[in-house]
Formats: C-alpha cells, sequence, structure tokens
C-alpha cells in the first residue's frame, strides 16, 4: 500500500516508549534485576516464576499510517495492543496517544479515549445476537447519548460503506462470517474514531473472504485516511496492507521497516526465514535494482536511447518483467522526463530472486 497519505512531519498519532510487561506477582522486582543485572527471559522465570511478554518495544505510528505488527503466537503482539487501550497496564514504559500519556488518564479520562478516539475491531466481534445488524453498529454512538435517529442515519451510512446495504434488520446469526466481520467494521467507522485498533481481524475467515475483506479495508483506509495498528500473524496480509511493518519476537521488535525493506534488507536469519518464500515481483520496484545511467554508459557505451523501452521509477519487477519480453535491449528508467536509471535484465533476474546487492555492475 502507498504510504503517501502519512505525515511524518506531524506529532505521531500513537506512540510507545520503552514498553515493557512482565507477567508475574514479582514483575517490579522481576524488572529492577533485568536493569540492573542483565537478566534473560530464563534467568526471570527461575528466579521470579515471571514472564516477560513485552520487551522495551518503542515505535511511532504517523497520521493516516496503516502500522502492521506482526509475529506468530506467543510473541507478544496482542499484549503489546491491549496496552494502547490500558487493557494492560505496562510494568515500565509508556505509551502516548494524540500526545498524551494514556498512563496518567482517570476513568473518566479513559471512557472518553475509548468511546470517542479509539476505534477497536477484533477477531470475535462481539455482537450483540438480540440486536440488529443496525443497532449493533449505532451501539457507540448510543453509549455517547446520541438520539435515536441520528445514530440510526450514521449507522446506516456506515453499512453502506461496508457494502451491507439491505442488511440493516438482520441479526448477527443470519449473517456469514464475513458479513459479521463487515458489521464490526461499520461500527468501528460510525464511531468516526481518530484511529483503530485491529487485532487478527480477518485470520479466521477464509482465504477469499479474507482477501476481499483486506481490498475493503484498503479502499476505506485511503477514503477514510484512518490511522491504523493492526495485528496478525500472516506475513503476507502484512506485507498487502500495512504502510510500514514491525516484526515481533519474544516480545521484542526485530525489525521495523516498508514491506519491501522487510522483504529485501532482513535484519537477521529470523527475518530471513519469514519472508523467504515472499514473492517480489509486486513488491520491489525499478529504483531499488536500476542503477545510474553513466556507471552503466561507462562500462558499455552510450546507450542507443531512441530503441530503449522507458519505465517509471515505481514501475514493480512484475511490470518490468512484461516489458522486457520482447526485447534483449535495457530498460531505462524516466522521471519528470529524464533519464535517470538502466535496468538490464541480468538485474531483473537478480531483483526477482532478491539478490539486490548483485543487480549493479552488470554488462547488457
Amino acid at each position: 500500500m502507498s504510504s503517501e497519505a502519512v505525515r511524518h512531519d506531524a506529532e505521531p498519532v500513537i506512540e510507545c516508549r520503552k514498553l515493557w510487561k512482565i507477567f508475574g506477582n514479582d514483575a517490579n522486582r522481576a524488572m529492577d534485576a533485568i536493569r540492573s543485572e542483565g537478566f534473560n527471559k530464563e534467568d526471570v522465570l527461575k528466579q521470579f516464576g515471571c514472564v516477560i511478554g513485552v520487551r522495551d518495544v518503542s515505535f511511532s505510528v504517523g497520521e493516516g499510517e496503516i502500522f502492521c505488527v506482526m509475529g506468530l503466537s506467543g510473541s507478544g503482539k496482542s499484549t503489546l495492543i491491549r496496552h494502547l487501550n490500558r487493557l494492560v497496564e505496562p510494568t515500565a514504559g509508556e505509551v502516548w496517544i494524540e500526545g498524551e500519556n494514556i498512563g496518567t488518564l482517570s476513568p473518566s479520562g479513559l471512557r472518553e479515549l475509548r468511546a470517542s478516539r479509539m476505534g477497536m475491531v477484533f477477531q470475535n466481534m462481539a455482537l450483540m445476537p438480540h440486536r440488529t445488524v443496525r443497532e449493533n453498529v449505532a451501539f457507540s454512538l448510543e453509549v455517547r447519548r446520541h438520539d435515536r435517529k441520528t445514530r440510526l442515519g450514521v449507522a446506516d451510512e456506515a453499512i453502506e460503506i461496508v457494502e451491507l446495504s439491505g442488511w440493516g434488520d438482520r441479526y448477527p446469526d443470519e449473517l456469514s462470517g464475513g458479513m459479521q466481520q463487515r458489521v464490526g467494521l461499520a461500527r468501528a467507522i460510525a464511531a468516526d474514531p481518530h484511529f483503530l485498533l485491529m487485532d487478527e481481524p480477518f485470520s479466521a475467515l477464509d482465504p477469499l473472504i479474507r482477501r476481499q475483506l483486506q481490498d475493503q479495508f484498503l479502499k476505506l483506509a485511503k477514503d477514510m485516511k484512518k490511522t491504523t495498528l493492526f495485528i496478525t500473524h500472516d506475513l503476507d496480509e502484512a506485507i498487502r496492507i500495512g504502510d510500514r511493518i514491525a516484526i515481533m519476537r519474544e516480545g521484542m521488535l526485530v525489525q521495523v521497516g516498508t514491506p519491501e525493506q522487510i522483504v529485501m534488507e532482513p535484519n537477521d536469519s529470523y527475518v530471513a526465514d519469514f519472508v523467504a518464500g515472499i514473492s517480489k515481483l509486486h513488491l520491489v520496484t525499478a529504483a531499488r535494482i536500476m542503477e545510474p545511467v553513466a556507471d552503466y554508459e561507462t562500462r558499455n557505451g552510450p546507450l542507443d536511447r531512441s530503441d530503449l523501452l522507458g519505465a517509471r521509477a515505481d514501475d514493480t519487477l512484475d511490470r518490468l518483467a512484461e516489458l522486457s519480453i520482447d526485447t534483449d535491449a535495457p530498460l531505462i528508467i524516466e522521471e519528470d522526463g529524464k533519464h535517470i536509471g538502466v535496468v538490464t535484465k541480468k538485474a531483473l533476474i537478480r531483483g526477482i530472486q532478491g539478490r539486490l546487492h548483485d543487480t549493479a555492475g552488470d554488462s547488457a
């Protein structure tokens, strides 16, 4: 997904600062031992009977950004997201929302945060079975004491946005799993939150339905520009949805970056194993595999630019491969009417293989 809508110059909407969560009766003593004596998770478990759930996590999410936290079961990702609505209190560290330390909020301030500024979409939608779809979607507005006409009107608009028009008077048990997930998304939209927290919202669905809901969510995110923290165990989903991805392991963030960075420049063997089977065709762009025109011409002589096929810096490997099918000539990369780079067939093949550092220095 494009991150053009993300404002990097603005104050983060969501920020975690050196966040720790240790489960157990001696969590504070365990935290002191970690800081003063360098205890690891095995030491903490043996000495204090405590388990480290989140370990020294820091990140920020900009306005309009979709930030995916990805990890296997037990990696700490769901514990992490529960800090953002204070369902879990940190052992150490802080969570800041829109410039406010939520650890300092009063009970009423916390209720206001959850009801007015935060939208939550989880794997289990917890729809109320005795209420219609429309009434479920309107529930957050009912809690905020909007009049019935207003809240049902807003609910109908949200139902239309998630393409469930005509289903407003049905009950949850009359809907498929995918439709129930749409109701949950509509409920979050109806509240018009400043940001969304989504914890494995599509993971229980069949692959085809999951992809359809991903498509719908991406369209909504583009149209509504909602800042989103999205939890998933599915790397394909994270790559498809996220502007940036954070990979968690044993409570730690082991790498944070764009989908392209995660796949093409893994920090360690753990991340490399994760991304080994990911196709590069629709992810990597010409900008990552091209070499400067001057470097190419130094080795091969002047290009006959009248006979070259042009491509753009943001063209994917799939598009470059399509352009290269009927020619042995290199592709010249254009931007604003200027020739800024060259992609040879060798560089293209190596890019598809994920060998970025071998792409330059090829002859035609």
